[in-house]
């Protein structure tokens, strides 16, 4: 083939899968500001554990990065620390100085932190410097009438009426009112999934992401997990894990992200209203899709279309995303006969538990980077063998 080049090493394959690496657009690795409960190396080993070669963290670190100063912060610490390639998201401050650092999106936009007016602002300010908006599409408003009248309710259940689906439904439909392009990160419900439809049908360029958490579990979740697997947006009905399975088959959701977002194991064990939002995923993100695969719930080529081909699209990555020649030699080697139960203590994250806690999974045997193995059995590169990844031209639909 013209380009290829003579390998340096033999790998046999024979019998497994071979895919491109997966690229988990929605991560939170806590480095800077909180670093015992996530750091660049301890988050990014968790990554290659889990056959994800390229991550995208967003900006609400500690300092938060909204300016060329905390980006080059960010980026120093991912550079030393990384085993996995990255990109680094920008907060809404100065984002042209953010987008010229190397930024690959501005977000997640958490709408419930801001007004409608520097809500729309901040869009605007977007759209005029030429790059993507990512949204936390949950409408503060709603979440504040609906959480007042509950709030000497203790049981886990209650954190998803505070934040009802009516939020997620609203803060689409005025975000989509102030751009004409977005990404709407983790969608939770069937009527988030609708709005996104329509506004494509009318020429928008907005695309959506899933995580396995709003696929695989639901409020019923709550009575063995308790404030363990309170996230944000919270868990929802059956009827929704539903609806987002058929909008993943079809197409209607665009990419599988985790938003790996850990917490210590003593943190999450308090009060619902006490404990901080979130779950670790990056490591599960691909084994319980590829068991999903086998499963029978999604095919194959469409799970290679939202964990590679599309992230890539979306965020410009125009080395990611897929096995050809030119392309960066990322690559996961899998066996699909290779069914285990996933189990924390063998998991790399600091968090030190998982909400996917005995379900099955298909972990891969081997993860490459750009050519080089990174984890087989166990890690195999140095940290800060990761490299920067910045957007060359983003285009969506």
């Amino acid at each position: 083939m013209g380009g290829a080049h003579r390998a340096e090493e033999r790998i046999d394959a024979r019998g497994r899968l071979i895919l491109p690496g997966a690229i988990d657009a929605h991560v939170h690795f806590r480095d800077p500001g909180a670093t015992y409960k996530e750091d660049w190396e301890s988050g990014s080993v968790s990554a290659a554990a889990g056959g994800v070669t390229t991550v995208v963290d967003q900006p609400n670190t500690d300092p938060r990065t909204l300016d060329a100063r905390s980006f080059d912060l960010k980026l120093d610490l991912a550079r030393h620390g990384s085993v996995v390639d990255f990109c680094i998201n920008g907060g809404p401050g100065e984002i042209e100085e953010l987008v010229s650092a190397g930024a690959t999106a501005i977000g997640e936009i958490f709408a419930y932190e801001h007004s409608d007016q520097e809500m729309q602002r901040i869009l605007e300010r977007t759209g005029a410097a030429g790059t993507l908006a990512t949204i936390h599409a949950e409408d503060g408003e709603v979440i504040r009438d609906e959480s007042a009248p509950l709030a000497q309710i203790h049981e886990p259940e209650v954190y998803s009426r505070a934040r009802p689906a009516a939020a997620e439904a609203l803060a689409i439909e005025k975000a989509l009112a102030w751009s004409d392009r977005l990404h709407i990160c983790h969608i939770s419900t069937g009527r988030g999934l609708e709005l996104v439809a329509g506004a494509r049908k009318l020429g928008k360029n907005v695309t959506c992401e899933v995580t396995p958490h709003h696929l695989l579990l639901n409020v019923k979740d709550y009575r063995s997990q308790g404030s363990f697997v309170k996230m944000n947006p919270p868990l929802r009905l059956h009827e929704d894990n539903d609806a987002l399975w058929g909008g993943l088959r079809a197409g209607r959701v665009d990419i599988l992200a985790s938003d790996h977002a850990p917490h210590l194991p003593e943190e999450k064990r308090d009060d619902i209203w006490e404990a901080p939002a979130g779950v670790p995923g990056v490591e599960t993100l691909l084994p319980l899709m590829l068991f999903s695969v086998r499963r029978n719930l999604l095919s194959l080529d469409r799970l290679v279309d939202a964990l590679s081909v599309r992230p890539a699209e979306i965020f410009g990555l125009v080395s990611k995303g897929r096995i050809e020649v030119g392309m960066d030699a990322d690559l996961v080697i899998a066996d699909p006969r290779n069914v285990r139960v996933i189990r924390a203590d063998r998991l790399h994250s600091r968090a030190e538990w998982t909400p996917f806690e005995g379900q099955q999974a298909i972990f891969p045997e081997m993860t490459i980077v750009r050519g080089r193995v990174v984890f087989h059995e166990d890690l195999e590169a140095r940290p800060g063998y990761g490299r920067l990844q910045s957007p060359k031209k983003q285009k969506v639909l």
